[in-house]
């Protein structure tokens, strides 16, 4: 997150999150509509949450041996 991002997010939040899809851009120009702290903190949220973390990083959890819930 640069500091030319966190100024545009307090600036005007919906054109700092423009890159991340249009989805975020549609939460954050609402949250906006609500009020404009609302705006640049979902803003913010959205620029500070981190998308390059690996797939292999994510836990996995123990399958359940091919059963069903009623066969044990």
């Amino acid at each position: 997150m640069s500091l030319f991002r966190v100024l545009l997010s307090i600036i005007f939040p919906p054109l700092a999150v423009v890159d991340k899809g249009c989805g975020s851009v549609l939460i954050v120009l609402l949250l906006t509509i609500a009020g404009w702290i609302p705006g640049v903190i979902g803003a913010l949220v959205i620029l500070n949450k981190d998308t390059n973390v690996p797939r292999s990083s994510y836990p996995t959890y123990p399958t359940n041996n091919n059963r069903t819930r009623c066969q044990y």
